[in-house]
């Protein structure tokens, strides 16, 4: 059992000690965070243009949305003025754009 214990001793002291790291284990980790932190710098600039083309796109629409209720609002003007039997040159215009009134 002695000769046992002796081997056991002997084994444990040979190979690395445990949390020391090798020249090239270090420049693997270095490699690894420098490519860690390259690849952040690409998501965050992914992002960032991601987030570009979102408030643009959102800035595009709200234009669109504007435009359309100035559209409606001529439309229901025109509508109280022929339903009020109201003739302007607008409504006039309004007629021949959406085809009622031919122009000559």
């Amino acid at each position: 059992m002695k000769n046992n214990s002796a081997v056991r001793k002997e084994c444990g002291k040979r190979g690395r000690k445990p949390g020391r790291k090798t020249s090239t284990e270090k420049i693997d980790i270095k490699a690894k965070l420098e490519r860690s932190r390259q690849s952040a710098r690409e998501c965050r600039a992914r992002k960032k243009l991601r987030y570009q083309y979102l408030e643009e796109l959102v800035a595009d629409r709200e234009k669109a949305v504007v435009a359309l209720r100035a559209e409606l609002e001529r439309y229901i003007l025109w509508s109280r003025q022929l339903n009020e039997h109201v003739s302007t040159p607008n409504t006039d215009q309004f007629l021949k754009e959406i085809g009622i009134i031919k122009e000559e």
